[in-house]
């Protein structure tokens, strides 16, 4: 349903909030900060999760994911458990559990469709059910509206009701926070969408901005990590021209940034979980519509590429130095999705280590914020820590944590030869500072 609404942010009405008890169905990076953000505003929030492992973490105080400090998870209040029936007597569920793609780069509803299976037993009128998963346009009300009728034989629109809100949560980010974004809510019609902007304006301070209507509110989700996407896509296609004419992409990026419209994109890897899938949620939907998109899958494409590029350029140094590749020592600093998190879904990086392995290279991994517990094992790589790493013929800083950029300058020339090569990939280290023995390179 479509809301004839002017933008309205922060603007005060009528408290039409009831006391509701709030259910958040999925603890990882987005649910666990909702839920203990909840926790501060209202009483008896329920925190649901299928992983057995991960709701033994959270009861002792630990969050694997960095998100939530020990000290604010113990403190929250929360009635963390994996067992549905504390669903019981909940009036304001809020799904936030992955949306994935397939191997075809297809969306995978199933762990949407699998939480809707656990809610709607425990639906009762005058309930309402808020999806912050992304997805595209469409999926609320097409897909959990008429599978949560099924399954609790209520009506919605008459006994319960559906709304969107899309998480803005940027692991690892310690300054843009659930509190500190401005927060997009939509309902499918105006009392339920002002009860869902009065819930979430207790919990977020930075304000909250109500969307035209549902599939709006979707769009303006996925449009959000497309659009970075195509910039950082077009970042890297610069990189590759200025690599052919030796100049270095981040001198140029500097001289452009004098000007004042000048949007500060970066080349780089991308994976994770949003900006390197979420346009094919995009892409998938239009696609059923008969619309063919050719710009944002071009970009997916060349960000998808980057990793072999990179292992290519690897490969071009050890041939010209007359190493084989079989004896060639590589090192590659960094093998989560982006730096300063322990995340390593959809991580480019392995991108990198397929490509070595297919040339006959085993690179060396060191990873601070893994360990070798903790790091996916595999027959292409073999996990070294920071110290085991000398007279590397080609270290690849792929992720650049803060603990490596820390590093002082002894530490670089212990692990590169004489002439190695040392990929900076997202020119995070100031060369004056590295071996002048070894050969600099970024994207």
């Amino acid at each position: 349903m479509s809301l004839d609404l002017s933008l309205r942010l922060d603007e005060t009405l009528p408290e039409i909030l009831p006391e509701e008890r709030i259910a958040v169905i999925g603890l990882g990076y987005v649910g666990l900060p909702v839920a203990v953000g909840f926790a501060r505003h209202f009483a008896g929030v329920v925190a649901l999760d299928i992983d057995e492992s991960r709701i033994r973490e959270l009861q002792a105080g630990f969050d694997r994911t960095l998100e939530v400090d020990p000290q604010a998870l113990r403190t929250a209040g929360l009635k963390i458990s994996d067992d549905a029936r504390d669903l019981s007597g909940c009036s304001f569920f809020i799904i936030t559990v992955p949306t994935p793609i397939d191997e075809n780069n297809k969306p995978d509803l199933s762990p949407v469709r699998a939480a809707c299976e656990t809610i709607a037993p425990f639906l009762r009128p005058g309930a309402v059910v808020v999806l912050e998963s992304t997805v595209y346009p469409g999926v609320t009300e097409e897909i959990c509206a008429p599978l949560l009728e099924q399954l609790s034989g209520l009506k919605c629109g008459r006994d319960f009701t559906m709304g969107y809100s899309p998480e803005r949560i940027n692991p690892g980010d310690k300054i843009h926070r659930l509190e500190t974004i401005t927060k997009v809510v939509s309902g499918q019609d105006e009392l339920t969408l002002e009860r869902i902007a009065q819930a979430y304006g207790r919990v977020i301070p930075a304000g909250i901005f109500r969307a035209a209507s549902i599939r709006t509110a979707e769009a303006a989700k996925v449009i959000e990590n497309t659009q970075r996407d195509l910039n950082i896509a077009l970042m890297n296609e610069l990189a590759m021209i200025c690599g052919r004419m030796d100049i270095r992409t981040a001198d140029v990026l500097k001289a452009a940034g004098t000007k004042w419209n000048f949007l500060p994109f970066t080349p780089g890897l991308v994976g994770g979980h949003c900006i390197g899938v979420d346009p094919y949620y995009l892409t998938a939907r239009a696609h059923e519509l008969g619309y063919e998109p050719e710009l944002i899958l071009a970009g997916r494409r060349l960000n998808d590429s980057m990793g072999s590029h990179i292992a290519n350029r690897a490969l071009q140094h050890l041939t010209e130095r007359g190493i084989a590749p079989e004896r060639a020592k590589v090192g590659v600093l960094g093998l989560s999705f982006k730096e300063n998190v322990p995340d390593i879904r959809n991580s480019r990086s392995f991108d990198i280590l397929s490509a070595l392995s297919d040339h006959g290279v085993q690179p060396f991994v060191h990873d601070p914020m893994l360990t070798s517990a903790t790091c996916p094992r595999g027959n292409t790589y073999s996990w070294a820590a920071l110290e085991e790493l000398r007279g590397m013929d080609v270290i690849i800083l792929a992720v650049p944590h803060n603990r490596l950029l820390r590093c002082n300058p002894l530490v670089w020339s212990r692990m590169l030869a004489d002439g190695a090569l040392l990929m900076d990939v997202k020119s995070a280290l100031e060369p004056a500072r590295l071996p002048a023995t070894s050969v600099y390179w970024s994207l």
